[in-house]
C-alpha cells in the first residue's frame, strides 16, 4: 500500500476504533498526504456514515442477503 492509502486506511480505524483518541495530529499526517480540509471532511463523514448504518443493522438485527 502507498503511504497516503496507509494513512487513510490507520486513519479510519483509528477514528472508528478509538474516536476520542484523534488529535491534530492524526489530521496533519493527512494533510502531509496531500488532503485538503475538505478532503478530510468528507473522510470523516464517510467514515462515520459506514459505522452509523452498521450500528443500524447490528442493533435491529439486520443480515446481509444472500446474493444467490
Amino acid at each position: 500500500m502507498d503511504p497516503r492509502r496507509r494513512a487513510l486506511v490507520a486513519y479510519a480505524a483509528k477514528l472508528t476504533r478509538t474516536p476520542a483518541d484523534v488529535v491534530r495530529s492524526d489530521l496533519d499526517a493527512l494533510r502531509e498526504q496531500g488532503l485538503s480540509d475538505t478532503d478530510l471532511l468528507q473522510l470523516v463523514e464517510v467514515i462515520g456514515y459506514y459505522a452509523y448504518v452498521n450500528r443500524i443493522a447490528d442493533g435491529l438485527g439486520v443480515s446481509l442477503e444472500d446474493s444467490h
